[in-house]
């Protein structure tokens, strides 16, 4: 007996084959947006235990929320200082291993196992290494007369983000590695032997070749990690849920906050479409000005 398929199997139309798809966008993408859209005009009232229509109540109080604009301030401060040492710190690594001697692609594939880790886990690695009393980042610190064990880096004001910042560092500069990596092994190298011919110096090779021809790579690490640095919670949430006080407060754990421990449901929705309007507009403005081509 011939077995027959089934005739959306056999039809030429897309639909069939784009329906899962289609479906996955619209239950965890469309519906998602557009409910928080509607929360954003609504706040839950707890004694009435139902949403209650406040019009634009919630879009206008974040103009007037202080604890908002500190967190802005945290957030791009730790995204510009995040962004900025992973972009040096990976370029520089990428260099290194940018040969085919033996033992650098085993090096290479043991550099990238900090992408594994989940970020909470991680989150809990760093907590313990910069622990006064057992931490290894602390005893370092210590030794090298830098800092006293006295000083608890996660619960002092001054040093609380830096702390989370070198998790954050820590994880990501191998992502930032790699897709140099990929960068400079599809340069064409007729340039860079043209250059070591004239004896040009590594220096000169390296600023004037090989940072200019990686721009749209640079362009690219710079959009997706920066996209990603605004938005962090994990680190935030596991190392020092926003202390001491809020100077750990960023705009993801801000907007968690109004969410559940407030039960500002509405604002919390507001506070969420805002950071997706700023990263929209930022995204693209940083994609039109570097000229990015997808």
């Amino acid at each position: 007996m011939r077995f027959a398929m089934p005739r959306f199997m056999i039809s030429e139309h897309p639909f069939p084959w784009l329906f899962p798809l289609i479906a996955m966008l619209l239950t965890f993408a469309v519906f998602p947006l557009v409910y928080n859209i509607y929360l954003s005009f609504h706040e839950f009232a707890i004694f009435k235990r139902s949403l209650v229509y406040v019009g634009w109540d919630n879009w206008l109080k974040i103009f007037n929320d202080t604890r908002l604009n500190n967190a802005l301030v945290i957030n791009i401060t730790y995204t510009i200082v995040c962004l900025s040492i992973q972009l040096l710190l990976g370029f520089l690594i990428a260099l290194l291993l940018d040969t085919d001697e033996k033992g650098f692609g085993l090096m290479r594939a043991l550099f990238s196992l900090a992408l594994v880790i989940p970020p909470a886990i991680t989150g809990m690695l760093f907590k313990l290494l910069e622990d006064p009393q057992f931490g290894m980042i602390a005893w370092l610190l210590e030794n090298f007369n830098l800092l006293s064990r006295d000083v608890p880096i996660l619960a002092t004001p001054e040093l609380a983000l830096i702390g989370v910042m070198l998790a954050d560092i820590w994880q990501w500069t191998p992502f930032v590695t790699l897709i140099f990596l990929a960068g400079l092994r599809g340069l064409p190298k007729e340039p860079f032997e043209s250059a070591m011919i004239d004896g040009a110096s590594q220096w000169t090779i390296t600023t004037r070749f090989t940072i200019p021809m990686l721009s749209k790579v640079i362009a690219v690490v710079v959009l997706i990690r920066g996209i990603d640095l605004f938005r962090t919670f994990d680190y935030i949430f596991v190392m020092t849920s926003g202390g001491p006080g809020i100077q750990t407060y960023t705009l993801s754990f801000y907007t968690w906050k109004q969410f559940a421990a407030s039960l500002k449901w509405g604002y919390g929705a507001t506070l969420s479409l805002l950071a997706l309007i700023i990263i929209n507009v930022a995204a693209n403005l940083f994609i039109k000005f570097t000229k990015i081509r997808w």
